[in-house]
């Protein structure tokens, strides 16, 4: 026994050793390892439901239908989700809570154990051995739940955004009712839901969205759109942008206009926007094009860059548009019908009051199908009195296809060109060889006279290649001709002595 001693003392002091190193290394791991701790919610699911078409005719739902899918398509591009503080703080409340109600519920159920052990009629020596060993258990979960409510779970700052799984099959269920969206999220169990609906508006298609989301227990965006079926994929494009900015947790930029006169027509990005005024509204950052227009004004286009979280305010004053007079005149042909683009304005001659300095396009048209037309340049004075005078002609009609017939003339004497060339160079070479051959050797009558033969038939190939060309020319005017012939030309003013 006293041999031991030494030994003994040396384990007694590698303890305490042990038992002052060890919480210090296991702290400083625990610091050095917190970056790895495993995260909770490393997923955003949004669920898509079904889309209210109740409001449009059977013809139109498909159009409804095209939305959707776009709409799904769109979405299904983004990657992630960055966690704003209030959801971070949902999603680790929430996480705690779970936590803490199943260390609560095994550390309950351990206490229940242990207070049947009181009726089961143990003998002593059991009942004492199994009373000690779920002690220890109990102590164990208690210091189990008292870790777990010292310390919150770490919740995924930027989960992995994706769709619900029906969505990507193409399946959507039908929304909630009203009250019952907190019990569909949890069934479905996704992060957030979206719905919309789709009606017909005057001819037009309006498209009204509402997203909810699970942590705010309402909805916190909605937003809406009136597009025509040819502005479908245009349409589409700005809302899902909006939407995404907002899905993707990125801070939207907020758009202030203000014009001058107040009933100018504002467009933004080429979709309706209000006159005069447009108050703060949300957009997704980027650049954004601002179109204004009022009767009267100088229309104005205005491209600036959004950026998350900043307001751009836009005010704009429209130049009020400068008129001069311009005579229309058709020389010999009093009466004609005068148009102004698509628009009829009167008969010729006439009185045009038109802005200054922009280009013009008229038309004049008589009563024996002659037409005269001109594009000009409005004058750069106002107020002043220019003359434009129309020469009318007879026009083909255009059912006739003249371009198509002289451009396939012009293409068959171009074809013909090169093949005449080729014989002309094919007989002209067997000719001369021919040629060389009487110099140098004897002859007979025969190979004489196939020589004279051959020189008329190079000769005549000759001919025909310059023929051929010259009628290839000749097509080449009336191909450019008659290409030209419905150009509109450009005509001066000219101003009137007074």
């Amino acid at each position: 026994m006293r041999n031991n001693r030494p030994i003994s003392s040396f384990l007694i002091f590698l303890l305490f050793l042990s038992s002052f190193l060890i919480p210090h290394s296991l702290s400083a791991s625990g610091k050095k390892d917190t970056s790895d701790q495993a995260t909770l919610n490393d997923e955003w699911i949004l669920c898509i439901t079904a889309f209210d078409y109740s409001m449009l005719s059977p013809a139109r739902r498909i159009t409804g239908e095209v939305v959707t899918r776009n709409l799904v398509s769109r979405l299904n591009t983004v990657s992630y989700r960055f966690r704003i503080d209030p959801e971070y703080a949902y999603y680790e409340g929430y996480a705690w809570q779970q936590s803490l109600t199943a260390a609560a519920k095994a550390l309950a159920q351990k206490q229940e154990e242990r207070s049947r052990m009181l009726y089961r009629g143990d003998p002593d020596w059991r009942y004492r051995t199994n009373l000690k060993k779920i002690n220890a258990d109990i102590e164990k979960l208690q210091e189990e739940y008292l870790k777990k409510e010292a310390e919150k779970p770490l919740i995924h700052q930027e989960p992995t955004f994706r769709l619900m799984q029906a969505n990507v099959s193409g399946t959507y269920p039908a929304p909630p009712k009203p009250g019952a969206e907190r019990r569909f999220c949890l069934t479905q169990k996704v992060d957030a839901f979206l719905t919309g609906e789709v009606r017909e508006f005057h001819g037009r298609y309006f498209v009204l969205l509402r997203l909810y989301t699970l942590y705010t227990n309402s909805y916190v965006y909605e937003d809406d759109i009136i597009f025509s079926m040819e502005d479908t994929d245009g349409a589409v494009d700005e809302i899902a942008a909006r939407l995404t900015a907002v899905l993707a947790g990125n801070r939207p930029a907020g758009i202030a206009i203000s014009a001058s006169p107040p009933n100018t027509q504002i467009l933004i990005n080429q979709n309706y926007a209000g006159r005069g005024t447009v108050e703060t509204r949300d957009h997704p950052p980027g650049t954004v094009t601002v179109a204004f227009a009022a009767e009267g004004f100088m229309p104005e286009t205005v491209e600036t860059e959004l950026f998350p979280g900043e307001l751009a305010e836009i005010d704009v004053f429209l130049v009020p548009m400068h008129f001069a007079d311009v005579q229309i005149g058709v020389p010999g042909k009093t009466g004609a019908a005068v148009y102004q683009g698509a628009l009829y304005v009167g008969q010729a001659p006439l009185t045009l009051r038109l802005p200054v300095e922009q280009l013009n396009y008229v038309v004049a048209e008589t009563g024996r199908n002659e037409m005269g037309k001109a594009v000009f340049a409005s004058p750069d004075i106002p107020d002043g009195m220019f003359d434009v005078s129309l020469k009318t002609k007879r026009y083909p009609p255009p059912g006739e296809k003249r371009v198509n017939k002289a451009r396939s003339r012009y293409y068959w004497a171009w074809g013909s060109t090169w093949v005449a060339a080729i014989a002309a160079w094919v007989t002209n070479g067997i000719y001369a060889s021919q040629y060389g051959a009487l110099q140098y050797e004897r002859y007979d009558d025969a190979f004489l006279q196939n020589t004279l033969r051959m020189y008329y038939i190079s000769t005549g190939a000759v001919i025909v290649v310059g023929g051929v060309v010259v009628y290839k020319f000749i097509q080449l005017g009336r191909y450019l001709n008659t290409a030209s012939e419905h150009v509109t030309p450009i005509v001066k003013q000219e101003k009137q002595r007074k």
